[in-house]
Protein backbone atom coordinates (compact mmCIF):
# COMPACT_ATOMS: atom_id res chain seq x y z
CA UNK A 1 0.00 0.00 0.00
CA UNK A 2 1.35 3.42 -0.95
CA UNK A 3 2.13 5.58 2.05
CA UNK A 4 1.49 9.30 2.13
CA UNK A 5 4.66 11.32 2.56
CA UNK A 6 5.01 13.90 5.29
CA UNK A 7 4.97 16.59 2.62
CA UNK A 8 1.64 15.39 1.20
CA UNK A 9 0.10 15.28 4.66
CA UNK A 10 1.39 18.75 5.37
CA UNK A 11 -0.25 20.12 2.25
CA UNK A 12 -3.59 18.53 3.13
CA UNK A 13 -3.77 20.21 6.53
CA UNK A 14 -4.53 23.70 5.14
CA UNK A 15 -7.31 22.20 3.01
CA UNK A 16 -8.97 20.61 6.07
CA UNK A 17 -8.64 23.84 8.04
CA UNK A 18 -10.07 25.78 5.12
CA UNK A 19 -13.10 23.50 4.84
CA UNK A 20 -13.70 23.77 8.57
CA UNK A 21 -13.45 27.57 8.53
CA UNK A 22 -15.70 27.78 5.46
CA UNK A 23 -18.33 25.69 7.24
CA UNK A 24 -18.17 27.96 10.31
CA UNK A 25 -18.40 31.06 8.12
CA UNK A 26 -21.40 29.64 6.23
CA UNK A 27 -23.12 28.86 9.53
CA UNK A 28 -22.42 32.36 10.85
CA UNK A 29 -23.71 34.03 7.69
CA UNK A 30 -26.80 31.85 7.77
CA UNK A 31 -27.34 32.73 11.41
CA UNK A 32 -27.14 36.44 10.60
CA UNK A 33 -29.04 36.67 7.32
CA UNK A 34 -31.36 33.63 7.13
CA UNK A 35 -35.03 34.23 8.07
CA UNK A 36 -35.73 33.37 11.71
CA UNK A 37 -38.68 31.26 12.79
CA UNK A 38 -40.15 31.83 16.22
CA UNK A 39 -41.60 28.30 16.33
CA UNK A 40 -40.19 24.89 15.41
CA UNK A 41 -42.87 22.63 13.92
CA UNK A 42 -40.65 19.54 14.20
CA UNK A 43 -39.73 20.17 17.84
CA UNK A 44 -43.17 21.61 18.72
CA UNK A 45 -41.78 24.45 20.80
CA UNK A 46 -41.06 28.15 20.61
CA UNK A 47 -37.47 29.08 19.89
CA UNK A 48 -35.30 31.50 21.81
CA UNK A 49 -35.79 35.23 21.25
CA UNK A 50 -32.96 37.61 20.33
CA UNK A 51 -30.65 38.12 23.32
CA UNK A 52 -30.76 41.61 24.80
CA UNK A 53 -27.36 43.19 25.39
CA UNK A 54 -27.26 45.63 28.29
CA UNK A 55 -24.66 46.40 30.92
CA UNK A 56 -26.67 44.39 33.44
CA UNK A 57 -27.11 41.28 31.23
CA UNK A 58 -23.45 41.45 30.20
CA UNK A 59 -22.03 41.56 33.71
CA UNK A 60 -24.46 39.10 35.35
CA UNK A 61 -23.74 36.51 32.65
CA UNK A 62 -27.32 36.20 31.42
CA UNK A 63 -26.45 37.60 27.99
CA UNK A 64 -23.98 34.80 27.40
CA UNK A 65 -26.54 32.18 28.43
CA UNK A 66 -29.25 33.77 26.26
CA UNK A 67 -26.90 34.05 23.28
CA UNK A 68 -25.86 30.41 23.60
CA UNK A 69 -29.52 29.34 23.66
CA UNK A 70 -30.29 31.61 20.68
CA UNK A 71 -27.33 30.22 18.73
CA UNK A 72 -28.41 26.65 19.44
CA UNK A 73 -32.04 27.27 18.44
CA UNK A 74 -31.40 29.23 15.25
CA UNK A 75 -28.28 27.63 13.81
CA UNK A 76 -28.97 26.88 10.11
CA UNK A 77 -30.14 23.33 9.56
CA UNK A 78 -30.65 22.74 13.29
CA UNK A 79 -33.50 20.24 12.87
CA UNK A 80 -31.47 18.29 10.31
CA UNK A 81 -28.48 18.05 12.64
CA UNK A 82 -30.65 17.13 15.63
CA UNK A 83 -32.19 14.29 13.63
CA UNK A 84 -28.79 13.14 12.37
CA UNK A 85 -27.42 13.07 15.91
CA UNK A 86 -30.38 11.00 17.18
CA UNK A 87 -30.06 8.38 14.47
CA UNK A 88 -26.26 8.37 14.80
CA UNK A 89 -26.65 7.68 18.53
CA UNK A 90 -28.98 4.82 17.69
CA UNK A 91 -26.43 3.47 15.19
CA UNK A 92 -23.77 3.51 17.92
CA UNK A 93 -25.92 1.23 20.05
CA UNK A 94 -27.74 3.69 22.29
CA UNK A 95 -31.36 2.86 23.16
CA UNK A 96 -32.67 6.25 22.07
CA UNK A 97 -31.91 9.94 22.35
CA UNK A 98 -32.88 12.98 24.42
CA UNK A 99 -34.70 11.02 27.10
CA UNK A 100 -36.73 8.92 24.65
CA UNK A 101 -36.39 5.18 24.01
CA UNK A 102 -36.55 3.95 20.43
CA UNK A 103 -38.88 0.98 20.90
CA UNK A 104 -40.29 -1.80 18.77
CA UNK A 105 -43.03 -1.27 16.19
CA UNK A 106 -42.19 2.41 15.89
CA UNK A 107 -42.94 3.30 19.53
CA UNK A 108 -41.05 6.28 20.94
CA UNK A 109 -41.36 6.04 24.72
CA UNK A 110 -40.28 8.56 27.35
CA UNK A 111 -37.76 7.30 29.87
CA UNK A 112 -39.28 6.68 33.32
CA UNK A 113 -39.53 9.33 36.00
CA UNK A 114 -36.85 8.78 38.61
CA UNK A 115 -38.12 8.40 42.19
CA UNK A 116 -35.41 10.88 43.17
CA UNK A 117 -37.03 13.48 40.90
CA UNK A 118 -40.60 12.80 41.97
CA UNK A 119 -42.66 15.35 43.89
CA UNK A 120 -45.64 13.01 44.02
CA UNK A 121 -45.95 13.20 47.82
CA UNK A 122 -46.27 16.98 47.76
CA UNK A 123 -48.81 16.85 44.93
CA UNK A 124 -50.93 14.24 46.70
CA UNK A 125 -51.06 16.43 49.80
CA UNK A 126 -52.48 19.23 47.64
CA UNK A 127 -55.08 16.95 46.03
CA UNK A 128 -56.28 15.58 49.35
CA UNK A 129 -56.46 19.14 50.71
CA UNK A 130 -58.67 20.09 47.76
CA UNK A 131 -61.06 17.25 48.56
CA UNK A 132 -61.10 18.15 52.24
CA UNK A 133 -61.56 21.89 51.64
CA UNK A 134 -64.55 21.34 49.34
CA UNK A 135 -66.09 18.31 51.01
CA UNK A 136 -67.09 17.06 47.57
CA UNK A 137 -66.92 13.47 46.27
CA UNK A 138 -63.56 13.33 44.51
CA UNK A 139 -62.24 10.83 41.98
CA UNK A 140 -58.66 10.54 40.71
CA UNK A 141 -57.46 9.00 37.46
CA UNK A 142 -53.69 8.62 37.20
CA UNK A 143 -52.97 7.36 33.68
CA UNK A 144 -50.16 4.75 33.73
CA UNK A 145 -47.04 5.51 31.74
CA UNK A 146 -46.57 4.19 28.22
CA UNK A 147 -43.40 2.32 29.19
CA UNK A 148 -45.19 0.49 32.01
CA UNK A 149 -48.09 -0.70 29.88
CA UNK A 150 -46.05 -1.36 26.72
CA UNK A 151 -43.01 -2.85 28.42
CA UNK A 152 -42.74 -5.35 25.57
CA UNK A 153 -42.04 -2.48 23.16
CA UNK A 154 -39.03 -1.21 25.11
CA UNK A 155 -35.42 -1.88 24.05
CA UNK A 156 -33.63 -4.69 25.88
CA UNK A 157 -31.70 -2.27 28.09
CA UNK A 158 -33.84 0.32 29.84
CA UNK A 159 -34.53 1.77 33.25
CA UNK A 160 -37.39 0.26 35.22
CA UNK A 161 -40.76 2.01 35.30
CA UNK A 162 -41.91 2.64 38.85
CA UNK A 163 -45.67 2.85 38.25
CA UNK A 164 -46.42 0.19 40.85
CA UNK A 165 -44.43 2.09 43.46
CA UNK A 166 -46.19 5.36 42.63
CA UNK A 167 -49.65 3.80 42.71
CA UNK A 168 -48.85 2.31 46.11
CA UNK A 169 -47.93 5.80 47.30
CA UNK A 170 -51.21 7.16 45.89
CA UNK A 171 -53.26 4.51 47.69
CA UNK A 172 -51.51 5.24 50.98
CA UNK A 173 -52.00 9.01 50.60
CA UNK A 174 -55.73 8.93 49.79
CA UNK A 175 -56.72 6.26 52.32
CA UNK A 176 -59.43 7.67 54.55
CA UNK A 177 -59.73 10.93 52.59
CA UNK A 178 -62.80 10.01 50.53
CA UNK A 179 -60.89 10.22 47.26
CA UNK A 180 -61.55 7.25 44.98
CA UNK A 181 -58.77 6.09 42.65
CA UNK A 182 -59.61 4.69 39.22
CA UNK A 183 -56.69 2.28 38.74
CA UNK A 184 -56.36 1.43 35.05
CA UNK A 185 -53.17 -0.65 35.20
CA UNK A 186 -54.78 -4.07 34.99
CA UNK A 187 -57.33 -2.97 32.39
CA UNK A 188 -54.69 -1.44 30.14
CA UNK A 189 -52.21 -4.31 30.38
CA UNK A 190 -54.97 -6.80 29.54
CA UNK A 191 -56.16 -4.68 26.58
CA UNK A 192 -52.84 -3.57 25.12
CA UNK A 193 -52.79 -6.30 22.46
CA UNK A 194 -56.42 -5.68 21.52
CA UNK A 195 -56.27 -1.97 20.85
CA UNK A 196 -53.83 0.92 20.62
CA UNK A 197 -53.76 2.62 24.01
CA UNK A 198 -50.95 5.14 23.50
CA UNK A 199 -49.64 7.00 20.49
CA UNK A 200 -46.34 5.85 19.06
CA UNK A 201 -45.06 9.41 18.63
CA UNK A 202 -46.64 11.10 21.63
CA UNK A 203 -46.93 10.59 25.40
CA UNK A 204 -50.74 10.84 25.51
CA UNK A 205 -53.21 7.99 25.65
CA UNK A 206 -55.43 7.46 22.62
CA UNK A 207 -59.16 8.09 22.43
CA UNK A 208 -59.65 4.30 22.68
CA UNK A 209 -57.85 4.35 26.02
CA UNK A 210 -59.89 7.35 27.19
CA UNK A 211 -63.05 5.41 26.35
CA UNK A 212 -61.89 2.56 28.62
CA UNK A 213 -61.39 5.10 31.40
CA UNK A 214 -64.87 6.52 30.71
CA UNK A 215 -66.32 3.02 31.13
CA UNK A 216 -64.42 2.55 34.38
CA UNK A 217 -65.83 5.84 35.72
CA UNK A 218 -69.44 4.72 35.32
CA UNK A 219 -70.09 3.23 38.75
CA UNK A 220 -68.08 5.84 40.63
CA UNK A 221 -69.77 8.84 38.99
CA UNK A 222 -73.18 7.23 38.83
CA UNK A 223 -73.48 7.38 35.08
CA UNK A 224 -74.20 4.74 32.45
CA UNK A 225 -71.44 4.89 29.81
CA UNK A 226 -72.64 5.03 26.22
CA UNK A 227 -71.93 2.04 24.00
CA UNK A 228 -69.31 2.29 21.26
CA UNK A 229 -72.12 2.19 18.72
CA UNK A 230 -73.34 5.58 19.96
CA UNK A 231 -70.31 7.30 18.42
CA UNK A 232 -69.25 8.13 14.89
CA UNK A 233 -65.52 7.48 14.74
CA UNK A 234 -63.33 9.53 12.41
CA UNK A 235 -59.55 9.29 11.93
CA UNK A 236 -57.20 12.24 11.50
CA UNK A 237 -53.92 11.15 9.94
CA UNK A 238 -50.43 12.63 10.04
CA UNK A 239 -50.10 13.17 13.81
CA UNK A 240 -46.59 13.39 15.23
CA UNK A 241 -46.53 14.33 18.87
CA UNK A 242 -44.19 15.69 21.51
CA UNK A 243 -42.22 12.47 22.01
CA UNK A 244 -41.20 12.43 18.37
CA UNK A 245 -40.36 16.13 18.58
CA UNK A 246 -38.15 15.71 21.64
CA UNK A 247 -36.35 12.61 20.40
CA UNK A 248 -35.21 13.81 16.99
CA UNK A 249 -36.44 10.57 15.38
CA UNK A 250 -38.30 12.52 12.74
CA UNK A 251 -38.56 9.62 10.28
CA UNK A 252 -40.93 7.67 12.55
CA UNK A 253 -44.29 6.94 10.91
CA UNK A 254 -47.11 9.27 11.94
CA UNK A 255 -50.09 8.28 14.09
CA UNK A 256 -53.82 8.57 13.49
CA UNK A 257 -55.98 10.45 16.00
CA UNK A 258 -59.46 9.02 16.47
CA UNK A 259 -62.31 11.46 17.03
CA UNK A 260 -65.39 9.87 18.60
CA UNK A 261 -68.35 12.16 17.90
CA UNK A 262 -71.66 11.71 19.65
CA UNK A 263 -74.43 12.68 17.17
CA UNK A 264 -76.92 13.03 20.03
CA UNK A 265 -75.00 16.06 21.33
CA UNK A 266 -75.21 18.03 18.10
CA UNK A 267 -76.96 21.33 18.73
CA UNK A 268 -76.82 20.90 22.51
CA UNK A 269 -73.19 21.68 23.34
CA UNK A 270 -71.64 25.05 24.17
CA UNK A 271 -67.94 25.46 24.95
CA UNK A 272 -66.59 28.58 26.65
CA UNK A 273 -62.84 29.19 26.71
CA UNK A 274 -61.64 31.76 29.21
CA UNK A 275 -58.24 33.42 29.30
CA UNK A 276 -58.28 36.04 32.05
CA UNK A 277 -61.26 38.30 31.35
CA UNK A 278 -61.56 37.22 27.71
CA UNK A 279 -64.07 34.57 26.68
CA UNK A 280 -64.68 32.85 23.36
CA UNK A 281 -67.80 30.71 22.78
CA UNK A 282 -68.13 27.73 20.44
CA UNK A 283 -70.76 25.13 19.60
CA UNK A 284 -68.31 22.22 19.36
CA UNK A 285 -65.74 20.32 21.39
CA UNK A 286 -63.64 19.58 18.31
CA UNK A 287 -61.51 22.13 16.47
CA UNK A 288 -60.98 20.32 13.21
CA UNK A 289 -59.09 23.22 11.66
CA UNK A 290 -56.34 22.54 14.19
CA UNK A 291 -55.85 19.12 12.61
CA UNK A 292 -54.33 20.94 9.63
CA UNK A 293 -51.68 22.59 11.80
CA UNK A 294 -48.54 21.48 13.59
CA UNK A 295 -50.19 20.46 16.88
CA UNK A 296 -53.02 18.19 15.81
CA UNK A 297 -53.77 17.09 19.38
CA UNK A 298 -55.34 20.51 19.99
CA UNK A 299 -58.33 19.45 17.91
CA UNK A 300 -59.69 18.35 21.30
CA UNK A 301 -61.03 21.43 23.15
CA UNK A 302 -58.53 23.68 21.32
CA UNK A 303 -55.71 22.43 23.54
CA UNK A 304 -54.50 23.91 26.82
CA UNK A 305 -56.39 26.75 28.48
CA UNK A 306 -56.68 27.94 32.06
CA UNK A 307 -60.47 27.66 32.36
CA UNK A 308 -63.17 26.17 30.15
CA UNK A 309 -66.89 25.44 30.51
CA UNK A 310 -68.82 22.74 28.69
CA UNK A 311 -72.61 23.14 28.75
CA UNK A 312 -75.08 20.47 27.62
CA UNK A 313 -78.68 21.68 27.64
CA UNK A 314 -79.98 18.15 27.10
CA UNK A 315 -78.24 16.53 30.10
CA UNK A 316 -79.91 15.73 33.40
CA UNK A 317 -76.72 15.67 35.49
CA UNK A 318 -75.32 18.50 37.58
CA UNK A 319 -71.93 20.20 37.63
CA UNK A 320 -68.61 18.39 37.41
CA UNK A 321 -65.36 20.15 38.31
CA UNK A 322 -62.62 18.61 36.16
CA UNK A 323 -59.06 19.30 37.37
CA UNK A 324 -56.79 18.11 34.64
CA UNK A 325 -53.77 18.07 32.43
CA UNK A 326 -54.00 17.44 28.69
CA UNK A 327 -54.81 13.73 29.16
CA UNK A 328 -58.40 14.78 29.89
CA UNK A 329 -58.89 16.56 26.58
CA UNK A 330 -60.10 13.49 24.69
CA UNK A 331 -61.97 12.15 27.74
CA UNK A 332 -64.14 15.26 28.21
CA UNK A 333 -66.37 14.69 25.14
CA UNK A 334 -67.45 11.35 26.61
CA UNK A 335 -68.36 12.98 29.93
CA UNK A 336 -70.19 15.85 28.23
CA UNK A 337 -73.19 13.62 27.55
CA UNK A 338 -73.90 13.28 31.28
CA UNK A 339 -73.51 16.75 32.82
CA UNK A 340 -75.29 20.05 32.41
CA UNK A 341 -72.00 21.79 33.13
CA UNK A 342 -68.37 20.70 33.25
CA UNK A 343 -65.90 23.22 34.65
CA UNK A 344 -62.44 22.37 33.29
CA UNK A 345 -59.44 23.87 35.06
CA UNK A 346 -55.75 23.36 34.30
CA UNK A 347 -53.55 24.18 37.33
CA UNK A 348 -50.62 24.90 35.03
CA UNK A 349 -52.43 28.05 33.87
CA UNK A 350 -55.12 28.71 36.51
CA UNK A 351 -53.62 30.36 39.59
CA UNK A 352 -56.61 30.97 41.88
CA UNK A 353 -57.53 28.48 44.63
CA UNK A 354 -59.58 25.75 42.97
CA UNK A 355 -61.58 25.13 46.15
CA UNK A 356 -62.98 28.66 45.73
CA UNK A 357 -63.87 27.89 42.12
CA UNK A 358 -65.71 24.75 43.24
CA UNK A 359 -67.86 26.81 45.60
CA UNK A 360 -68.49 29.58 43.07
CA UNK A 361 -69.67 27.07 40.46
CA UNK A 362 -71.72 24.98 42.92
CA UNK A 363 -69.87 21.85 41.82
CA UNK A 364 -71.43 18.54 42.76
CA UNK A 365 -68.27 16.45 42.44
CA UNK A 366 -64.61 16.64 41.42
CA UNK A 367 -62.75 14.53 38.89
CA UNK A 368 -58.94 14.79 38.74
CA UNK A 369 -57.28 13.42 35.58
CA UNK A 370 -53.50 13.39 35.20
CA UNK A 371 -50.90 11.35 33.41
CA UNK A 372 -48.89 9.57 36.11
CA UNK A 373 -45.60 11.06 34.91
CA UNK A 374 -47.11 14.54 35.15
CA UNK A 375 -48.56 13.80 38.57
CA UNK A 376 -45.03 12.92 39.72
CA UNK A 377 -43.36 16.01 38.27
CA UNK A 378 -45.85 18.88 37.90
CA UNK A 379 -44.78 21.76 40.13
CA UNK A 380 -48.09 23.64 39.73
CA UNK A 381 -50.30 21.11 41.54
CA UNK A 382 -49.34 22.20 45.08
CA UNK A 383 -51.10 25.53 44.51
CA UNK A 384 -54.53 24.13 43.60
CA UNK A 385 -55.98 23.82 47.09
Amino acid sequence: MERKTASEKKHRLPLAVGVFCAALAAGLLGLIFAPKNGYSALEKRYLANDPVLTAETLFDGSFGDDFEEYLSDHFPGRSFFVGCYSYYSLFLGNNGANGVYYGQDGYLINEPVSPADSILTRNLIALTALAENTGLPTTLIAVPSTGYVYSDKLPALHEEYQDDLYFSEIYNAIEGTGIALIDLRETFVSQKDETSLYYRTDHHWTTEAAYLAYQALGDRLGLEPLAREAFDVEAVSGFKGTTSAASGFYLTAADDIQVWKNPALEGHITLEIWEGEDCETYDTLYFEENAQGDDKYTLFLDGNHSLQYVYNDSASGGTLLLVQDSFAHCLTPFLAAHYEKIVIVDPHYYKRPISELAREENADEILIVYGLDNLCTDTDIPFIQ
